[in-house]
């Protein structure tokens, strides 16, 4: 588990896939690596999505740190985990799903956003607290979050872009994610994966500086 959570944070930028088709995800995901953002948060709101970690898996191997996205059951749960994932995230907080999540083995991400929230997630036993939608009170709400939760490993996601990722981790935060600024739904609809693979580069470049 520690060497899975150390991957997490060693990675920096987790890329939130949320692509139309399976045949799109691998192909942002290619574009990703390329660009040289190796963390790849597959969300089940993709088609196919264990196909596309099973397939990602295959491909890349311990080159990637994969897990799945927007799990909501404890069956997404053990199918992600058996499909190849190594992290598991969800964008909320629930015991019986934590639960779940925690008896893959797998490093567990799940979602908080008020101090009660951040709260439960410790008492369900959660490796990671997701701040989500982090946009909604930036760097300066997660700062003041590590106040009382000093000890608490968050990652918000929602609202980093490469002009602020130094902000983020200024402001605690032991690893980001990013959605939409990174794997924009316009570009994977339109087949702009060279657009996907130019802002990774953008975010990889920012990341190594935070």
């Amino acid at each position: 588990m520690t060497d899975s959570l150390d991957a997490l944070i060693h990675a920096r930028v987790l890329a939130v896939v949320r692509a139309p088709t399976a045949e799109s995800a691998l192909l942002a995901a290619d574009a990703l690596v390329a660009g040289g953002v190796f963390g790849l948060e597959i969300t089940y709101s993709t088609p196919d999505a264990c196909a596309v970690i099973r397939e990602l898996d295959a491909r890349y191997g311990d080159r990637i740190h994969l897990g799945a996205g927007t799990v909501t059951t404890p069956s997404e749960a053990t199918q992600a985990a058996d499909a190849g994932a190594r992290f598991l995230v969800s964008p909320g907080t629930r015991r019986e799903l934590t639960a779940a999540m925690k008896d893959t083995g797998l490093v567990v991400l799940t979602g908080a956003l008020t101090p009660s929230e951040v709260m439960a997630a410790v008492e369900y036993g959660t490796d990671v607290v997701k701040i989500f939608p982090a946009s909604l009170g930036g760097p300066a709400f997660l700062k003041s979050l590590r106040g009382p939760f000093p000890d608490v490993a968050l990652m918000p996601t929602g609202g980093v872009t490469p002009d602020n990722l130094t902000d983020w981790f200024d402001a605690g935060a032991v690893a980001v994610g990013a959605g939409g600024d990174l794997v924009s739904g316009a570009d994977l609809a339109t087949g702009r994966y060279d657009e996907v693979e130019r802002k990774a580069r953008l975010f990889a470049a920012a990341g190594a500086r935070a």
